[in-house]
C-alpha cells in the first residue's frame, strides 16, 4: 500500500502547484493535524482514497472538521487490512480542546482497552505529537509523549506517524527514525511510504 501523510502545513507539491493524476498513485491519506479542512477536503476529492485523519493542537481553531474524511481519534480504524490508531492533540501548554497532559492521554490510551484486544493490536499509531525524547523537544509545546513509547514497545506497530515538530525548525530532526520494530514517521507538511517495506 503507498501512503501520503500530512501534517502541519500543506505541501505545495500537492496543492499550489497540484497537477490532474499526481496524487493516484496512493491508495491512502493519512493526516497528523493541524491542516485547514479545505486542504483536507481537496486532496481526499483529487486523490480518490481514504483520508484518515486525528486533530492537532491548532484545530480547535478552524472551526469545523473536514467533510469526506475519516477522524481516527481515540479509536482504531481499518482501511486496506491496515488497524490505524488515532491519538491526536498535543502536550498541554494552554487551554486548547486537543491538549492534554501526560496523565490525561493515558487516560486516552487506557479506555483504548476494548479495541485493542479486539483488533489484536495495530498496525500504525498515528497521532500529532512526537513521543518523549524521540525527535521532540524539551519545551512544554513541543514535547512528546511517554505513553507513546509503551504503545510502542507492547505492540510493535509497523509505523508511528506524527507531526507538530516541524522540520524546518532544525535541520537536524530527522524524517524517520526508528523505534524497536517500529518505522517512526514525522509527516511534517509530507512524506510517502510504502508498507512494502515492513511487510504490510
Amino acid at each position: 500500500m503507498k501512503i501520503l501523510a500530512v501534517s502541519d502545513v500543506p505541501s505545495d507539491r500537492y496543492y499550489e502547484y497540484y497537477r490532474p493524476g499526481i496524487l493516484d498513485e496512493f491508495d491512502l491519506i493519512l493526516s497528523c493535524g493541524d491542516l485547514r479542512p479545505e486542504y483536507l477536503e481537496f486532496l481526499v476529492t483529487m486523490a480518490r482514497c481514504p483520508l484518515v485523519y486525528v486533530h492537532g493542537n491548532h484545530d480547535d481553531s478552524y472551526g469545523r472538521d473536514p467533510q469526506g474524511c475519516i477522524c481516527a481519534d481515540d479509536s482504531i480504524v481499518t482501511v486496506g487490512g491496515l488497524r490505524i490508531l488515532g491519538l491526536g492533540g498535543a502536550n498541554r501548554y494552554r487551554d486548547g480542546a486537543y491538549m492534554y497532559t501526560e496523565r490525561q492521554m493515558k487516560s486516552r490510551v487506557r479506555k483504548l482497552w476494548l479495541p485493542l484486544k479486539k483488533h489484536h493490536g495495530f498496525d500504525i499509531l498515528l497521532t500529532h505529537a512526537a513521543a518523549f525524547g524521540l525527535n521532540d523537544f524539551e519545551t512544554i509545546p513541543h514535547r512528546g509523549f511517554q505513553c507513546f513509547h509503551t504503545l510502542m514497545d507492547k505492540y510493535e506497530p509497523s509505523y508511528f506517524i506524527h507531526g507538530h515538530i516541524h522540520r524546518n525548525y532544525d535541520f537536524r530532526i530527522p524524517q524517520r527514525d526508528q523505534h524497536g520494530k517500529t518505522i517512526v514517521i514525522n509527516a511534517f507538511e509530507h512524506a510517502v511510504i510504502d508498507t512494502k517495506e515492513q511487510g504490510i
